[in-house]
């Protein structure tokens, strides 16, 4: 099923077909509505619309639900009335997908390595306070200057260890650096690796290039999905993995302008994550690569379920509109209603506020950019089925995927090149110093026993007692035995001290 025409992506009907604009597509995009409205089905919808235009797409995959549209569609009945009522003929489709997993469970893994992700984000998922932020930037300098690679968490470890030894001699370069604060970085690192994210830090680190491939047989956009079912229960790991990808596409991609259709798009589902709680400094770098990535020919589409979960600066952005149903149950949900129709461009024969909670399921307001990138008229619209499998395929299936996929050989295995711990444990081997082994000369003239030689001296009466007691030489000892030497040990201890006391005590009485 396609109603697509050349440069435009068939999205649904009004009174009048709505399209989205490819040149105007990198302009960026909102979709939002309550759970269980249908945005996922008008997600799929657009990233089929985007791959059958020769456009990559990268998209969450938050409950499995788009892992479907590798696979021909059904034709299940809902989706054959829809297109009857939408005047379009029904054709299953299937497209190309590489599937992903930070966990590397249910597709590729997906590696970063640590210097990557630098110290922002890291901060920022491991919620560090901005004295703690301060010293992490002290610790990729270090290991900037030294020549030190940050691959993995053991490497940032390492380097973190390495800077508390030496925090007396680094406060008068970099300012204070505590011990202490180091050590509650160690304990939020800790916590991070107990929610799987040593799985992600390292190498190979994924490259930009594998997100935008062209199907050679078909012609199609590749859709990478990431499997996020798993990693919703670490939604800070979540939200600042994809702003990982989105700053790495800004940073590695040519500019070129405004292009006759992007060269990747990226739908950031559950989008309200990335600014819970987010510290000022990087709501400033999501809205400052959100306006600018553009021109790299990257659209980047929010998806969530209330317009008041995306900041106003980020916001004001995101030019194509999906609005499905919201319910204004208490006063936040109706603050959110308002807001949502704020943002559309009225429509005279419509009431927007009123329309957005009486949607039904399937259908959307709409607004595009047209023309010379002015929004059109917010249309009340029914979304037009996807042509792929909708819902979840089968674990054989998605396996049989993995298997014959383009880059199955390049990130199943892991590469731990020489970095930061190898070459920092190397030097603490180096200098650590011999120990000093005990001479003749260093026993002689030995001064009268003190009670601070009592547990030292005790081995010549442990021994002796050790025997009467029935123990035996070192080695691996039954509990009976253990409990046993610890006995002697005690006995030991009282009979040194009573002696040290009596000799001491007549030594004193002279």
């Amino acid at each position: 099923m396609s109603g697509d025409i050349d440069g435009k992506i068939f999205v649904g009907k009004s009174e009048k077909p709505e399209y989205l604009t490819l040149r105007l597509a990198n302009r960026h995009g909102l979709a939002t509505g309550a759970t269980g409205t249908g945005k996922t089905v008008t997600l799929q919808t657009l990233a089929e619309g985007f791959s059958r235009a020769g456009v990559p797409v990268f998209a969450a995959d938050i409950k499995g639900d788009l892992s479907g549209i590798a696979m021909p569609g059904e034709g299940q009945e809902w989706i054959i009335k829809r297109c009857e009522e939408i005047g379009v003929d029904y054709v299953p489709d299937e497209f190309p997908v590489i599937f992903w997993d930070l966990f590397g469970e249910q597709g590729h893994p997906v590696r970063a390595t640590v210097s990557e992700m630098g110290p922002l984000l890291l901060a920022r998922l491991m919620n560090l306070n901005e004295v703690q932020e301060g010293v992490l930037n002290v610790v990729f300098r270090i290991a900037d200057e030294q020549g030190l690679l940050l691959l993995d968490l053991k490497d940032l470890r390492s380097m973190l260890a390495f800077t508390a030894e030496n925090a007396a001699k680094l406060t008068t370069t970099y300012g204070n650096v505590s011990a202490a604060t180091v050590g509650a970085i160690q304990r939020s690192l800790l916590v991070l690796e107990n929610q799987g994210a040593d799985k992600f830090f390292g190498e190979p680190a994924l490259k930009i290039s594998d997100l935008m491939r062209i199907d050679p047989r078909s012609g199609y956009g590749t859709i990478s999905l990431l499997a996020a079912d798993k990693l919703m229960g670490s939604p800070q790991l979540y939200a600042t993995f994809l702003l990982w990808l989105l700053s790495e596409l800004f940073e590695e991609l040519p500019e070129v302008g405004d292009p006759d259709k992007p060269k990747l798009v990226f739908f950031f589902d559950e989008a309200h994550l990335v600014f819970n709680e987010a510290p000022k400094a990087l709501l400033q770098k999501v809205e400052q690569v959100v306006r600018l990535i553009r021109s790299k020919g990257v659209g980047v589409y929010f998806v969530t379920q209330s317009p008041l979960d995306v900041p106003e600066s980020v916001l004001a952005q995101l030019g194509n509109r999906v609005q499905h149903a919201l319910r204004a149950f208490t006063p936040r949900d109706q603050k959110a209603v308002k807001a949502a129709a704020d943002t559309f461009r009225p429509n005279p024969k419509l009431d927007t506020a009123q329309v957005i909670t009486e949607l039904g399921k399937g259908e959307a307001l709409i607004s595009m950019l047209e023309g010379n990138g002015t929004p059109s008229m917010v249309e009340r619209t029914l979304i037009a089925p996807p042509a792929g499998r909708v819902g979840p395929i089968t674990p054989e299936l998605r396996q049989l995927a993995i298997q014959q996929s383009p880059v199955r050989d390049v990130y199943d295995q892991t590469l731990d090149r020489e970095s930061a711990y190898e070459v920092l444990t190397k030097r603490a081997a180096e200098t650590a110093p011999a120990e000093a082994a005990p001479t003749p000369a260093s026993r002689s003239n030995n001064p009268a026993p003190t009670e601070a030689d009592a547990t030292a001296g005790g081995g010549l009466l442990e021994s002796v007692l050790g025997g009467l007691f029935g123990t035996r030489p070192r080695g691996r000892m039954s509990v009976g035995e253990q409990v046993t030497r610890q006995v002697t040990r005690e006995v030991t201890n009282q009979v040194t001290k009573a002696i040290l006391r009596n000799v001491l005590g007549g030594a004193r009485r002279r």
